[in-house]
């Protein structure tokens, strides 16, 4: 009955802690991923010249939405505490062996189950091989940006997570063509090396000027206790706007694609989901035996769930173009990507008070 009792206390705490765009954030996702494929099926023009602003095959609107997003979370970090972090290797040994040792391969596995087996009477033997590449393309990418967004909705340690996705954008500059090149037995993948360059820039480099910067002047200026009560908390819902913003632009891209293969878009997103739970427990199990803190275990699993689906779209067109069944893989993968992160968000948040004794 105790324990009860401190796990409703616990999830009242959150509860509170929530404004409303966190507390119906489902709600506001589905309304934008709705309001974004129907501007996309309906006012074509709208994405159409969206997509001009395009460099290395990132969307610029978007960058500067997801930057947004980011912005808030790096001000948040103390940046002597990212030496610190350093200093507490379990976190990241559980994020670089999940991301790298066992979430490519079991993608691979898993979606060639569903695409090559249980599908089979639905799905094309070519077909099944589009989609298996598109699965895993996006099972070699572990994400860049929005984890830093599911490190918000957490309450992760903004610094540990810095740390947990440098590790794996610079372990992904050198494996991820040897590891799809394995699975797939493609030799002549070409990764479009502007595109990821661009997006750590874009997502990582840049935020973490600007929140190094900003927040510097911020407590030199007007002192610490301004910054943290004041300043920090005009930003309280931009992260949110941002998604939700973000979302509507995204799936505005793809609004003809979803509402032109909606019973394949379901029968891509069943492994999909099935692999970003699975991988999301991998971890998130794994911090838990190990005794490491809820704020650094969070992300670490959040960083395996998700994708760098920017980086697979890329190469997915690149490899097989447009219009083929990788490709929509890949943007079923970002379809899903945020409905079933905001779920794993809910999962941790109530589960959250199980690792308050935890220690490193």
């Amino acid at each position: 009955m105790a324990k009860n009792k401190i796990n409703t206390n616990e999830e009242l705490k959150i509860a509170n802690e929530m404004g409303i765009f966190e507390r119906y954030l489902t709600i506001w996702v589905i309304l934008c991923i709705i309001i974004g494929i129907m501007i996309g099926n309906w006012i074509p023009i709208i994405p159409q010249t969206l997509s001009k602003f395009e460099y290395a095959n990132v969307s610029i609107p978007v960058a500067i939405l997801i930057w947004l997003m980011i912005y808030p979370m790096m001000l948040k970090i103390d940046f002597s505490s990212i030496v610190n972090a350093t200093k507490k290797p379990k976190g990241l040994t559980i994020t670089t062996i999940t991301n790298w040792l066992i979430k490519p391969f079991t993608m691979y596995l898993i979606a060639t189950f569903f695409f090559k087996v249980a599908f089979n009477g639905w799905i094309s033997p070519n077909l099944a091989e589009e989609y298996l590449a598109g699965a895993v393309l996006l099972g070699a990418a572990p994400c860049t940006a929005m984890v830093f967004v599911w490190s918000h909705l957490t309450k992760g340690d903004p610094a540990y997570t810095l740390v947990q996705v440098a590790v794996n954008d610079l372990i992904l500059l050198f494996a991820y063509t040897p590891i799809v090149a394995l699975l797939l037995g493609i030799s002549n993948i070409t990764v479009p090396y502007d595109t990821l360059f661009l997006s750590v820039v874009l997502f990582v480099v840049i935020p973490l000027l600007f929140g190094y910067l900003s927040r510097k002047y911020i407590i030199k200026n007007k002192g610490k206790e301004y910054f943290e009560n004041v300043f920090l908390k005009k930003f309280d819902n931009t992260t949110i706007i941002g998604l939700l913003l973000t979302l509507i632009i995204i799936f505005s891209f793809q609004g003809e694609t979803i509402l032109n293969n909606p019973i394949h878009i379901v029968l891509i997103a069943i492994p999909l989901i099935i692999q970003t739970f699975f991988i999301f427990f991998v971890a998130y199990l794994w911090a838990k035996v190990w005794k490491i803190e809820y704020n650094i275990a969070a992300p670490a699993a959040m960083i395996g769930a998700s994708n760098f689906f920017e980086l697979a779209v890329a190469v997915a067109i690149s490899l097989f173009g447009l219009q083929s069944g990788a490709t929509l893989a890949t943007v079923v993968g970002v379809l899903v990507e945020v409905p079933v992160m905001l779920t794993l968000v809910k999962i941790a948040n109530k589960t959250r008070y199980s690792f308050q004794k935890s220690s490193l």
